[in-house]
């Protein structure tokens, strides 16, 4: 009885190491969520398996409009999102009263004119209707968008303009602001939509497909997209290996791949 004691005493004294040794394994290893919109899932997914190696393991929590990922992430049920540019940041940060902050560029996203009745801007006659995204930011940028093309005149005192800052409408075009991800169905009725990049993506309109599109320019700086975090996290130095797995050759590779010329890398 003595002697099987023994050996048994023993033998936990040699287990409690490699208890413990496992246990840390576990422990170093990270899970960090990551919020983004669908389409940019067959981007992620390769910088998830690098990741791996690496003992990072992201999950990637998908997101259906752009008024997610930022409740999520300040309610902590994510850590990281990348679907937005500064400006949306700055002003959800002004709207909501939230601390949302940049750690990396990500892609350059122009909006695009996009239409299946007419082919190129001159073609738009009087009364036509065109839908614009209705999130204040995007709304506001598209409604720059229109300007540019020579549709109309806004306020340019007003730095997010709606419907009712257009100024001049000589072709009393009927601008209807829907939700971002229907701009591509609205094209069955609409004359032409502003359509944003990822919903572009989704519905296979190509960028050589755009009746117009907006510069890339000094202007469009604001509107560069970006992995951001709550302002307690930003110099976590795990989301910063995070961002520079993002910002490699091969996402280049991947954004030509898969969007074709619709984002544009900008780091």
């Amino acid at each position: 009885m003595k002697k099987s004691f023994k050996h048994f005493s023993w033998l936990l004294l040699l287990l409690i190491p490699l208890l413990i040794v496992s246990g840390c394994g576990k422990s170093s290893s990270k899970t960090v969520k990551v919020g983004i919109m669908g389409s940019d899932e067959k981007i992620w997914k390769p910088i998830q398996t690098k990741l791996k190696r690496e003992g990072i393991n992201i999950k990637l929590v998908t997101f259906t409009d752009y008024n997610q990922p930022n409740a999520a992430l300040t309610n902590h049920e994510i850590d990281l999102n990348s679907f937005q540019h500064t400006y949306f940041m700055n002003t959800w940060n002004k709207a909501h009263k939230t601390n949302i902050v940049s750690i990396g560029k990500t892609v350059r996203a122009p909006l695009r004119l996009y239409s299946k009745k007419v082919k190129n801007v001159s073609a738009i006659k009087k009364g036509d209707q065109i839908t614009i995204p209705n999130d204040s930011t995007n709304e506001g940028r598209a409604l720059h968008l229109l300007q540019s093309a020579g549709l109309i005149k806004v306020d340019n005192k007003v730095s997010l303009p709606t419907p009712k800052n257009i100024t001049e409408n000589k072709l009393k075009l009927k601008i209807t602001p829907v939700d971002a991800a229907q701009t591509p169905r609205s094209l069955t009725d609409a004359t032409a939509a502003i359509v944003n990049n990822e919903f572009a993506s989704e519905a296979k309109l190509p960028d050589s497909e755009c009746i117009y599109k907006e510069k890339l320019n000094k202007a469009s700086i604001p509107y560069i997209n970006i992995i951001a975090t709550n302002k307690a996290d930003k110099n976590n130095k795990t989301y910063k290996k995070i961002v520079k797995a993002y910002q490699t050759a091969e996402t280049k590779k991947l954004l030509k791949k898969y969007y074709h010329g619709l984002s544009i890398p900008a780091w």
